[in-house]
């Protein structure tokens, strides 16, 4: 059954509003993107960032994490209604302190209702990611400990399963939407897992000290700081390499990807020379700082050289970490 044009315009403007309430850093990329695929990646954002929320509930304890996070793959993939994952994952989260997440969750049959609209194969895509983003957190849900993952094989599973994949979603489609990028990326899908892993363990390596606090640890236990930069500095290449690939006529992709990969650079230099930091906002980037490499980016990505000149420039201390 199709939406109606109002409504669906009702719905649009609650996923740009939501978005800026809940990800500051998304709702500056995301609108980079046109207009039929700013719809489709921002819907998946969301939908991605319910099964995160459910993932941050200090709260509650892995069974009913896992629980939820079925009810909410269900909704997704219309195997139960939505109202029979939203009402009881409200009543779970009583005590949780966001509310702007709350009330995303709240409004998930919204959220649900775009993803509706959206072509077959983007939907099917979107489906895939969720699924295997919804499963594998509820894999890891069990697993979480001060002492961090088993090892680094693991690290990379968790990697995958939160970001990775969505990496493969962004090129499939990107590629639905681009028969030129389609193109170029044939053979190199594997890219795509390393852009979606460097970002997301940006996040770790930045949010390891509230971790801690809660008594959690998404890093590798014995593994040291050192070697983690050095993963990282190694997918950030491969995500220099992913981005290059994306042709210049498609302005707007490139643009998204270069702001997201080029503030994760610099966090991650932040990070690396920072050596110890007890709290996030330590290697916060400024918002000064985040506005001035906005600005850059409308220039840069139209150069293959002045972006590659960046990240050398910008990576030049995780370059220092991968040599020791």
């Amino acid at each position: 059954m199709s939406t109606p044009i109002a409504s669906l315009d009702v719905d649009l403007a609650y996923q740009k509003a939501i978005l800026g309430s809940v990800s500051r850093t998304f709702a500056l990329t995301i609108p980079l993107l046109p207009p039929e695929i700013e719809k489709v990646v921002g819907n998946t954002y969301l939908l991605c960032r319910i099964v995160d929320t459910i993932e941050d509930a200090a709260d509650l304890n892995p069974e009913t994490k896992q629980i939820l996070s079925r009810l909410f793959l269900d909704a997704v993939l219309e195997k139960s209604s939505v109202q029979s994952f939203v009402d009881p994952c409200l009543s779970a989260l009583q005590g949780y302190g966001n509310q702007d997440e709350l009330d995303l969750i709240a409004h998930t049959p919204t959220v649900l209702r775009i993803l509706h609209t959206c072509s077959s194969k983007d939907q099917a895509a979107i489906s895939r990611c969720v699924s295997i983003m919804s499963e594998g957190m509820s894999h890891f849900h069990g697993k979480q400990t001060q002492a961090g993952l088993k090892d680094l094989q693991e690290f990379e599973k968790y990697c995958y399963v939160v970001a990775g994949v969505v990496g493969e979603l962004l090129t499939t489609v990107f590629s639905n939407n681009s028969p030129t990028f389609a193109k170029s990326i044939q053979g190199q899908e594997i890219l795509a897992i390393a852009f979606g892993q460097a970002l997301q363990m940006t996040n770790i390596l930045k949010d390891s000290p509230e971790d801690q606090a809660r008594g959690v640890s998404w890093k590798p236990a014995n593994i040291d700081q050192a070697t983690l930069l050095k993963i990282s500095y190694e997918k950030l290449q491969d995500s220099m390499r992913y981005i290059l690939l994306i042709p210049k006529e498609d302005i707007g992709i490139r643009r998204f990807c270069f702001l997201a990969f080029g503030l994760a650079v610099m966090t991650l230099s932040k990070i690396a020379n920072c050596k110890n930091f007890d709290h996030k906002d330590e290697v916060k980037l400024s918002r000064k700082t985040v506005m001035a490499f906005y600005a850059f980016t409308k220039i840069a990505v139209g150069s293959d050289t002045l972006m590659k000149i960046f990240f050398n420039t910008a990576s030049s201390s995780l370059k220092n970490c991968s040599r020791t």
